[in-house]
């Protein structure tokens, strides 16, 4: 490669007038010319660039298939050419096949350098054999890349290169390989053969035998067999295997899963024991019965050595109650003097409360992580009884808020509210806490007071309320609202909040004033005023609080129209996924509306086939116009939505206000689906809470299933 014409070129291309995940891409020349350099150091860097901007995150952009020939020319060149091709297999792998997109012209753009990709297949270092074998299955060019990989894991000797190449075989041609695959699963080849020849029996479908079985647990600790890989897909083959089978969703496959997981959680073996933790983790999100299938293994495997307790404390959390075998020895863990200790009661919260308590009552300001699990985990409920001892406990706590650090005043104040006037006596000790947490004791003090206290604690919290504190004041107000009905101190705080031109103040001033109705009409001329200007280019939380401000113009006074303006923005445009929500919300305004949200009919039916915002749709649409809806086209759309875990609550919510005609032909049996398949439908955001979230569908929707049964059906 002459480095000037290179640099030249490069510098020619009209770089400025693409973008890529930042913006522009006019940095790309300067990536493409250090890459190519002399420089490690600056190559390296350049080479980073480049993966964060146009190959950010497995995302390509429109900058992205330009630099494709540049780059190629410079693998082409024996410049950094493992690099290189493996940058441009990632391209491809985030490609697509067809359409108009960028992801469409970055594939093409990788394809048509397969003739160097598959030269490369040859080369005599090993590190840019294995890169160009990734990248030209990542083509996805069975009929000419098929071949010549095929042929070169015939000579193949380098064992990361074989697994690369028999991985690459199996992305192109799955049903094609499964011989190929079997055959190289056995004791003949090196283990980082192996190991990907095992999962890429599970891709291409093969039966999962007690040879496979046999095969994998002989190789496990597996991590370290892949991290040579380019597939980071599948660097971690237990968890991958069992994840895999698992959502095969057959009865084999399930048996074939969890058989491998006892084994694995059974050996004895603190590294396999790390492994299989893990992929029991993942399986517990991924299927229904998982933690009854794997309570007594792992139960088996802490009671014959309990040190290994700490490796699987994360899984025993997951299981809850089904692990209370391991309540005894979690409690001796929890009982000590040692770094363990609260991880272990944080654990007995989970699998055995009662158990957890008098642990957490004697220890409770060394016990952060049991406090945390008591109290359900950032976004869950409290879920331990109103206890005397940790009653106890909690007010001594509060009685030096001082001393109090961290999380200590949220999780005190969850605990209190969920005990409620059964905490009575902690009074004295919330009240002391009110000054210097005021946020986070109101609603404490709210709950708890007894009705003989309810002057001295309305004192508290009006005074408080009138402070001046931003945050403290509202908690305080609102408080005082719950406790005795007094708006006067809220109203004062939110007309405040919604002066003040901040949006998400704007916004939760709003939903708040939407919550008192006709008896926040005070506030009517501040929400008016706090509207943005629909000219400019709102931001997301703009679009917020506008839609907070209709839904409380609306429910304060009725004024439909100034809320339909305010919500044919949102609901009229088409923006990146962030804004899904700020569209769901609108939507749900919309609803409320009834008959007088008419006129956004049309936005909405715009609205309906995105599963994302199908559910919504539909429930604003059942109140607006219900009759420009095919009630079991539209049901089938809400159960499309609900496949793609695409707010799945809502939907079921939605199909409910169809009626039992939504249900007619296959709808109710693919409803009935969803309910009672082993793998779980949706997937909570929140870490550990997946499990319970789709508990919480599978029962909902067994209600659904039973409410739209039609009249003479049977149960």
């Amino acid at each position: 490669m002459d480095p000037i014409r290179f640099c030249a070129e490069v510098d020619a291309h009209p770089w400025a007038d693409l973008t890529h995940a930042y913006g522009s891409a006019a940095d790309v020349p300067d990536c493409l010319r250090a890459l190519a350099g002399d420089d490690d150091e600056k190559a390296a860097e350049a080479l980073s660039e480049l993966y964060g901007s146009i190959l950010h995150q497995g995302s390509v952009y429109e900058a992205t298939a330009h630099a494709v020939p540049f780059l190629a020319r410079t693998a082409a060149a024996g410049i950094r050419a493992a690099d290189v091709l493996a940058l441009l297999g990632g391209m491809a792998e985030s490609g697509a096949d067809d359409g108009d997109g960028d992801e469409a012209a970055v594939r093409r753009a990788v394809t048509a350098e397969l003739p160097l990709l598959l030269a490369s297949v040859e080369a005599e270092d090993s590190g840019v054999r294995q890169a160009a074998a990734w990248a030209a299955a990542m083509t996805g060019a069975t009929d000419t890349a098929y071949g010549v990989l095929r042929d070169r894991f015939a000579v193949e000797t380098d064992p990361q290169v074989r697994a690369e190449l028999l991985g690459g075989l199996v992305h192109l041609d799955p049903a094609g390989t499964v011989t190929l695959a079997t055959r190289a699963a056995g004791p003949d080849e090196p283990a980082e053969v192996r190991i990907a020849a095992l999962m890429g029996c599970v891709d291409a479908g093969a039966d999962w035998g007690p040879g496979h079985h046999d095969a994998m647990l002989a190789l496990l600790p597996a991590d370290h067999l892949v991290a040579g890989r380019i597939d980071l897909d599948r660097s971690e083959p237990l968890q991958y295997v069992v994840s895999s089978l698992l959502l095969r969703n057959t009865p084999s496959d399930r048996d074939g899963a969890y058989a491998l997981l006892a084994a694995a959680l059974r050996t004895g073996r603190p590294e396999v024991l790390a492994e299989a933790a893990w992929a029991s983790e993942s399986a517990v999100q991924i299927s229904r019965s998982a933690r009854e299938r794997l309570a007594g293994p792992l139960c088996d495997a802490i009671l014959l050595d309990p040190e290994i307790t700490e490796a699987v404390l994360p899984l025993l959390r997951l299981l809850g109650g089904h692990a209370a075998q391991a309540g005894p020895v979690l409690a001796r863990l929890a009982a000590r003097d040692d770094g363990r200790a609260d991880q272990a009661l944080a654990a007995l919260v989970d699998v055995d409360p009662g158990r957890a308590v008098p642990l957490l009552a004697r220890d409770l300001a060394r016990r952060p992580r049991a406090l945390d699990a008591a109290c359900g985990g950032l976004f869950g409920s409290p879920r331990v009884p109103c206890d005397a001892a940790l009653l106890a406990a909690v007010r001594a706590r509060l009685a030096e808020p001082d001393a109090l650090g961290g999380q200590e005043p949220y999780r005190y104040a969850a605990l209190l509210e969920s005990w409620g006037s059964r905490a009575s006596s902690a009074l004295p000790e919330v009240l002391a806490a009110l000054g210097k947490f005021p946020q986070q004791m109101a609603r404490a003090l709210a709950a708890v007071c007894a009705p003989e206290d309810r002057a001295a604690a309305g004192g508290a919290l009006r005074r408080e309320a009138r402070s001046g504190q931003r945050e403290g004041g509202l908690g305080a107000a609102r408080a005082l609202h719950e406790l005795t009905g007094d708006t006067e101190p809220l109203l004062t705080v939110l007309a405040g909040r919604l002066e003040d031109g901040d949006a998400h103040g704007t916004s939760e001033a709003a939903s708040l004033a939407a919550g008192l109705g006709p008896r926040a009409a005070v506030l009517l001329p501040a929400l008016s005023a706090a509207v943005s200007d629909p000219a400019a280019d709102r931001t997301t939380p703009e679009l917020d609080a506008d839609i907070a401000v209709a839904d409380a113009l609306w429910r304060i006074a009725g004024r439909a129209e100034e809320a339909v303006r305010l919500l044919r923005g949102p609901l009229s445009g088409t923006g990146p996924s962030w804004m899904r929500w700020t569209v769901s919300r609108a939507a749900r305004v919309a609803a409320l509306l009834g008959d007088e949200g008419r006129p956004l009919t049309e936005e909405l039916r715009r609205l309906l086939p995105d599963p994302l915002q199908t559910p919504v749709t539909v429930l604003a649409l059942c109140a607006v116009a219900p009759e420009t809806l095919d009630v079991p086209r539209t049901a089938g759309l809400l159960l499309d939505s609900m496949e793609q875990d695409a707010d799945p609550f809502t939907a079921l919510d939605a199909l409910l206000g169809l009626g039992p005609e939504a249900l007619a032909g296959d709808n109710r049996g693919r409803l009935t689906e969803l309910a009672e398949r082993d793998p779980r439908v949706t997937a909570s955001r929140v870490e550990g809470a997946t499990a319970s979230a789709d508990e919480r569908f599978q029962e909902r929707a067994r209600e659904v299933l039973r409410a739209l049964r039609e009249p003479g059906e049977g149960a």
